[in-house]
């Protein structure tokens, strides 16, 4: 299907009806605080719930529990295997392209910063990483797992928000509709997955057509476990491309929240990165994924290494060569893009599993109370908006 400005005003108006009902019978029967500390002992698939947990959240864990019946497990295979063969290279564009990607979109900044503390960014990036290495895993849709209890509680997280901002009549006046809308749950959902997949490639990332297909099916099966309509959401990468782009036109732009929410972020990565000498290429290589005018207005600096980090495609095409020609090299390799990605992951979350609360009120900010083939290059569908 293609988007249409029409589409996707409709989709403005359209959030998550089952998860929406959950949360408002929640806070009706005020048992949102004892539904948060029960769900902290739900963190695997397979677990026995809780005793005390509330009904209509049993029901609800019950009805979410499964993935889609249509997923083609052979697709999801080829995912998991593109992502262990480009894990540091994914967590890196997930990083420096696909949060400040959601900062440059006005409303969903001044969501972040009303749903996250910006004292602790760590905590949104945390669980980005956390709930994308779950997914990955082989087990992700077993017994043992915790990808599923973590979709669970997104979904649930994002209905919160909108019940907040819904019931203090504070929507912002500037974006009709509700807030993490359908479009909005979309306009993510591609950020996960087609703006990484563009980012790999702007890194010069040899991707198979067969893998990044595969990756971009793993995040629909994601989008549908989250509440994202399936009669919306892009199926395939040329229509990923359309949406992508016409929301992003629609809606890129300069904010206080955004460029605060960035400087965070870059704070962030230049603890994780030893010493001080290297802390300049965190900006740079935010403003080499996501370009000048959205680095601008993102107020990401400009550094010594803006000119330097345009190398790194033709350093990773070096290691890639050694991999193909190199079984140890290909195992050294991997084991580094693993323990990088241990590495980044243990910082940021500190050793803790991440867990997901309903949060009882907003921040004052928002104006609420209290194994591929090198052969076949993939390449990104071409612009569908002249921007």
């Amino acid at each position: 299907m293609i988007p249409t400005e029409a589409s996707m005003d409709a989709l403005r108006h359209v959030g998550d009806e089952l998860a929406d009902a959950t949360v408002a019978t929640l806070f009706e029967r005020g048992e949102v605080g004892r539904f948060n500390s029960l769900m902290r002992y739900v963190s695997t698939v397979g677990a026995p719930l809780p005793e005390g947990l509330p009904d209509v959240a049993r029901e609800y864990l019950r009805a979410t529990s499964a993935p889609p019946d249509w997923v083609d497990w052979a697709e999801m295979e080829k995912a998991r295997l593109f992502f262990l063969d480009n894990n540091v290279h994914i967590s890196t564009a997930l990083s420096f392209a696909s949060m400040p990607a959601c900062y440059v979109v006005p409303h969903v900044a001044k969501l972040l910063s009303a749903s996250h503390g910006l004292n602790y960014p760590s905590k949104r990036m945390a669980e980005t990483g956390q709930f994308t290495v779950h997914l990955m895993r082989p087990d992700a849709f077993e017994a043992g797992s915790r990808f599923i209890p973590a979709a669970q509680k997104v979904r649930l997280l994002h209905a919160s928000i909108r019940h907040h901002l819904r019931r203090e009549g504070r929507l912002d006046a500037g974006v009709p509709g509700v807030p993490i809308c359908q479009e909005d749950m979309i306009g993510g959902q591609m950020f996960f997955s087609m703006l990484v997949l563009d980012s790999l490639h702007r890194l010069g990332i040899h991707m198979s057509t067969e893998g990044a297909e595969a990756y971009y099916y793993a995040w629909r099966v994601v989008g549908a476990m989250l509440g994202v309509d399936q009669e919306a959401v892009p199926q395939n990468l040329q229509e990923a491309r359309q949406f992508l782009d016409l929301y992003m036109v629609r809606y890129m732009g300069p904010s206080p929240e955004g460029a605060r929410l960035t400087r965070q972020l870059i704070d962030l990565y230049e603890e994780v990165v030893p010493g001080t000498v290297l802390d300049p290429i965190v900006s740079a290589l935010i403003r080499h994924l996501v370009g000048d005018t959205c680095a601008n207005w993102l107020e990401v600096p400009r550094t010594r290494f803006d000119t330097v980090v345009r190398a790194v495609p033709h350093l990773l095409g070096v290691l890639e060569t050694i991999e193909d020609r190199s079984p140890f090299g290909a195992w050294a390799l991997d084991r580094l893009g693993h323990l990088t990605t241990v590495f980044e992951l243990s910082s940021l979350t500190r050793g803790r599993v991440m867990h997901y609360a309903i949060p009882e009120e907003l921040r004052q900010e928002y104006g609420v109370p209290s194994t591929p083939s090198r052969t076949r290059r993939w390449t990104p569908p071409a612009p569908t908006v002249n921007h």
